[in-house]
């Protein structure tokens, strides 16, 4: 009796010892588990220059609210600091439109040779009176992972596009981080057009405007309904995309000479608090406008992008309007990282003690949320007091100051 008794206590010893060793293992695991803050970037060696591009190359414009309140639209020619330099078009013969396009059309550019005499009046403008790039629509067609290293980011497989919903801000702006919402940045190229793009030969034949954009990203929402196995679903995407103050836009609305050559040289930037996060050329992109607007319209018809607890179609009637922005998608180098090594035994841990199999939430809830509060204790997201600046070299720049 003795001896089995001996022997017993001796299986426990073993027993403690073996979890002992486990769970040191396992926090030594969870000690030693990297955590990583924001994805790493690439960065040119040269610092980005600003400039407007020159008129034999494209046509840069800007909108503003004249005294009657109403929308006009400055050729821009020159910027310096925080001020732009140009001419109202209404000066050039334009007729007094909110819309650019016809703005432009209608104007008298053989003018400009008499730009330095008296005949054309010049005007300066501080640029946080400008007006959104974008076109006044509330829904417009967001681009996943169309730059290669955010697509190995990503671990996506490919292209793929969503519905964006909201108005765009302008070029000096604030984006909210409410409570408990992990808020991510990207910068991007976007591009609207003069007419209704029903086809490849409307895209060919329209008058194509490039602005830089943000596209601010509320995380929790990917979390909690993308699948990570299939991303052209776009689910949670929209959701994650969509808000009042998620779409900021450049000061300028650029309009090349050839729109290729022209959108492959744009470098575009960001930096948070001046540290550099993103640095990219419009070259690097997977597909470019024309396929993109390809892509786009041929996956209009069914209604199958979650958003708000529905389904909606890309665009609703089988066009890319007038009113609406298509997307670049942005480069590497945003701040969602996958799920670490820690991440994975916390939820674990956070598993079992709720029940494991017992438990009332499954596994792969409680670990969203063990997910959630961790990104959310590490405060690497996006925090008010926050600076934001989207950088591009012919398009502008944007500012964005984070709020609670």
């Amino acid at each position: 009796m003795a001896r089995d008794r001996k022997a017993t206590g001796r299986r426990w010893k073993v027993a403690a010892a073996v979890l002992g060793v486990s769970a040191a293992g396992i926090f030594a695991a969870w000690a030693n588990a990297p955590d990583p803050r924001f994805n790493p970037a690439s960065f040119e060696d040269e610092p980005l220059v600003q400039r407007v591009a020159p008129l034999d190359e494209a046509i840069t414009l800007a909108q503003f609210r004249g005294r009657d309140g109403q929308p006009r639209t400055l050729l821009v020619l020159a910027r310096d600091g925080e001020q732009v330099m140009g001419i109202d078009l209404a000066a050039l013969g334009a007729q007094e439109t909110a819309d650019p396009f016809k703005a432009l059309a209608s104007a008298n550019l053989a003018l400009l040779q008499a730009a330095s005499g008296p005949a054309v009046a010049r005007m300066t403008l501080p640029i946080d009176a400008l007006l959104p790039s974008a076109p006044p629509g509330a829904q417009h067609i967001g681009t996943g992972t169309n730059f290669p290293e955010h697509a190995r980011e990503a671990n996506s497989g490919g292209v793929f596009q969503f519905p964006k919903f909201g108005h765009a801000t302008p070029p000096r702006t604030e984006v909210s981080a409410r409570a408990g919402i992990l808020l991510d940045y990207e910068v991007e190229i976007c591009v609207r057009f003069d007419r209704p793009v029903r086809s490849l030969a409307d895209f060919d034949a329209s008058v194509k405007a490039f602005f830089l954009c943000g596209d601010f990203t509320n995380r929790n929402a990917l979390i909690e309904f993308a699948d990570p196995d299939n991303l052209n679903s776009g689910r949670g995407f929209s959701d994650a995309k969509s808000g009042p103050d998620f779409f900021p836009t450049g000061p300028f609305l650029v309009v090349p000479r050839d729109w290729k050559a022209f959108v492959a040289n744009i470098r575009m930037t960001t930096s948070v608090n001046g540290q550099p996060r993103q640095d990219a050329r419009g070259r690097e992109m997977t597909l470019d406008f024309r396929a993109l607007a390809d892509k786009a319209l041929s996956d209009m018809e069914a209604p199958r992008f979650l958003y708000a607890g529905g389904y909606t179609k890309l665009m609703p009637d089988l066009v890319i309007p007038a009113d609406s922005t298509l997307m670049s998608g942005t480069s590497e180098g945003t701040i969602f990282t996958p799920p670490t090594r820690a991440d994975f035994i916390e939820a674990s841990l956070a598993y079992l003690l709720q029940g494991g199999p017992l438990s009332k939430r499954s596994a792969f809830d409680i670990a969203r949320q063990t997910f959630i509060a961790n990104e959310l204790a590490g405060e690497h997201y996006l925090q008010p007091g926050d600076i934001v600046r989207h950088g591009s070299s012919y398009l502008g720049d944007i500012t964005v100051k984070v709020t609670n």
